[in-house]
């Protein structure tokens, strides 16, 4: 195991990293072995004005509580430093975000002081490449109150014997409306510190083969937990959501978000506006 990467108050610089980020990593040839890097923020303090646009962007309430995905925020520079350590041998921008699951043990106040352990694990080879997790853990007084699974691939020439026909997105009964403006992009990007060029505008995204700007995924599963807490029936308590990315949300854009509700688990998806073809699928599961 290596040594752990270690800060204190505050996370490491991100436009040091973004220097090193268009040239990190190897080039994933041969049978690379993704190394148990770790980093650690220690004794992080929220800041208020941050959060609080964080969550104007994403659609969650004002209120006393981060909301749930905020903790993400707060890790991205370790994910990033991790990303960007030489010894990590897969290129950065040839990454693709999978699916993500986050559970909340409890709410986190404002103003909280924190602990953030990162590391990278769980290394698989698939047919599609090479899959692995970026694991986040976020302490308060020594004890384990969030944590986030997120699944990332690295494209590798795809062993599957063919392509299974996409099925179509199952009904589910409540539906809202959302509309994605065309600084969405920027607007997320200049507050979470991802400035992903795809993300960012029309003209920076075609470099990398997109017709437009493309929703940030954190976003977009952001926005949906905002929407379906603000459902009467939504439940206190331990929480995780999934969220498994499919098609990109062009920006500007508007999709619909539906969901069904079962209890403790609730099955939800954001699909286009047709309601044919779905951006991100996912479950809200109560402990």
């Amino acid at each position: 195991m290596r040594d752990i990467i270690f800060y204190r108050h505050r996370p490491p610089a991100l436009w040091t990293l973004y220097g090193k980020a268009f040239k990190a990593g190897g080039d994933g040839s041969g049978s690379p072995v993704i190394p148990p890097l770790r980093a650690r923020l220690a004794g992080i303090t929220n800041d208020g004005t941050r959060a609080a646009r964080y969550s104007a962007v994403c659609g969650f309430r004002p209120g006393s509580r981060l909301p749930m995905t905020w903790p993400h925020i707060l890790a991205f520079p370790l994910h990033l430093k991790l990303l960007t350590e030489d010894a990590f041998p897969l290129p950065l921008l040839g990454l693709v975000h999978l699916r993500n699951a986050t559970t909340q043990h409890r709410p986190i106040a404002y103003g909280e002081c924190l602990d953030i352990d990162v590391r990278l694990d769980n290394q698989v080879s698939t047919e599609k490449g090479i899959e692995f997790d970026l694991v986040t853990e976020v302490f308060s007084s020594g004890r384990l109150i969030w944590e986030e699974n997120s699944t990332n691939l690295f494209r590798q020439p795809d062993r599957s014997n063919g392509k299974s026909p996409p099925k179509a997105p199952e009904r589910l009964p409540h539906s809202v409306a959302i509309t994605a403006p065309e600084s969405l992009g920027r607007r997320y990007g200049r507050i979470s510190g991802d400035l992903n060029p795809i993300h960012m505008h029309a003209l920076t995204a075609k470099a990398f083969g997109f017709p437009r700007a493309i929703a940030h995924g954190m976003w977009s599963q952001a926005h949906c937990i905002a929407l379906l807490e603000q459902q009467s029936e939504w439940q206190t308590g331990p929480v995780t959501v999934t969220a498994h990315f499919k098609k990109p949300l062009f920006l500007p854009g508007k999709a619909q978000l539906n969901w069904k509700e079962n209890k403790k688990r609730w099955a939800y998806q954001l699909l286009n506006e047709k309601g044919d073809a779905p951006h991100l699928t996912g479950e809200v599961i109560w402990a």
